[in-house]
């Protein structure tokens, strides 16, 4: 077997920082600040594919172990690369190239170990490679969002379920989660075939899968437990709570995405809940993945309580259609996760330096 660079996690990394900090750019420029940027269309695309594919791509890459699965953040990484240096079809291409050797790394994993997390793993892994086909060839951002949601919340709704194996044993822990499962895949794929009802199955589907996690998932008993374990407990509970904020209001867009209730919907799912997702699993995944020591300090919930706050700001211009709160909502985000980003790496530091 080919020996592994110790290295290569963290430079894939800063390729998948790249797709990050240029995502967050364009989506300032959306909302009005003003940024020249010929990317600003591309901000969806970096954001879910660019950077979450690449970050996600590293971590399972390192678990299984096999060079070969590199490919898929590598291809990642460099696809975002590509969009923000204007070739957006090669950037396109290798992004769906990257989500394809993605597939089938999860497809290895759920032949190896025949559980229900990790068919669910692979079924997430599944919807982010169909939607990248479909962008790639031509559909529009808005088909595909619901398939590259559908992979970042099945993604941890199958992490968590892995985890659940520590609570008390429950025969409908499993068949119940299929319920959330079915709706979000089935709102997912009555969007890319531009069909009625997509949002308000999707959204019914992350309600679902808050109903779910509230029950079966671990968080609810470690957050009466101190230090790091309450923080990521705390992390959990509260993207929860914006992932049924955000299905609640996915089915009014059924009638149209033109108005603000698209902003509110998308950035309570992607901003509220997978953040906090990564806010609290950054201290866990990355000292894995890169063998670095993070520790925790109380710090550390500073930016997550920031976060939950610019997007009540945000979500309240949204619905108010106040121009002058959208923005300030949505810079202090972005600045919450570039914060954020920058703590991770001064806390490193400094526990080398000592």
């Amino acid at each position: 077997m080919v020996a592994m660079h110790p290295r290569l996690p963290l430079v894939l990394l800063l390729g998948g920082a790249v797709s990050l900090l240029t995502g967050l750019a364009a989506g300032e420029a959306r909302l009005g600040l003003a940024l020249d940027l010929d990317f600003v269309h591309l901000h969806g695309p970096l954001m879910v594919c660019g950077f979450f594919g690449t970050v996600i791509g590293i971590e399972r890459a390192v678990a299984l172990g096999r060079p070969w699965a590199f490919a898929a953040p590598f291809a990642t990484g460099g696809g975002g690369l590509l969009l923000v240096a204007g070739a957006e079809s090669a950037g396109a291409i290798s992004l769906t190239l990257g989500s394809l050797v993605f597939l089938a790394v999860a497809g290895v994993v759920a032949r190896r170990q025949p559980e229900p997390f990790t068919r669910l793993l692979a079924l997430a892994a599944l919807a982010w490679a169909m939607g990248n086909l479909l962008w790639a060839t031509g559909a529009a951002v808005s088909e595909v969002v619901p398939l590259w949601a559908s992979f970042l919340v099945l993604t941890i709704a199958g992490e968590r379920l892995e985890l659940s194996r520590f609570m008390k044993p429950w025969r409908w822990r499993d068949p119940s989660l299929a319920v959330p499962v079915v709706l979000i895949g089935g709102g997912a794929g009555l969007a890319a075939a531009q069909l009625p009802w997509a949002w308000t199955a999707f959204g019914l589907g992350c309600v679902a899968m808050v109903a779910w996690a509230m029950v079966n998932d671990v968080a609810r008993r470690t957050i009466r437990q101190p230090g790091l374990t309450r923080y990521v407990a705390v992390c959990l509970l509260s993207g929860y709570v914006w992932l049924g904020i955000g299905g609640l209001l996915m089915p009014a867009l059924d009638a149209g995405i033109e108005s603000l209730r698209y902003d509110a919907a998308l950035h309570a799912l992607f901003v509220g809940f997978v953040f906090s997702m990564v806010f609290g699993h950054a201290p866990v995944i990355l000292p894995a993945v890169l063998k670095v020591r993070l520790p925790f300090a109380l710090y550390f919930y500073v930016p997550l309580t920031v976060l939950h706050l610019s997007l009540v700001l945000r979500l309240a211009g949204d619905l108010a259609e106040n121009d002058g709160l959208r923005l300030a909502g949505g810079m202090l985000n972005g600045l919450t996760v570039v914060g954020f980003a920058l703590m991770v790496v001064t806390t490193i530091l400094r526990h080398r330096r000592t």
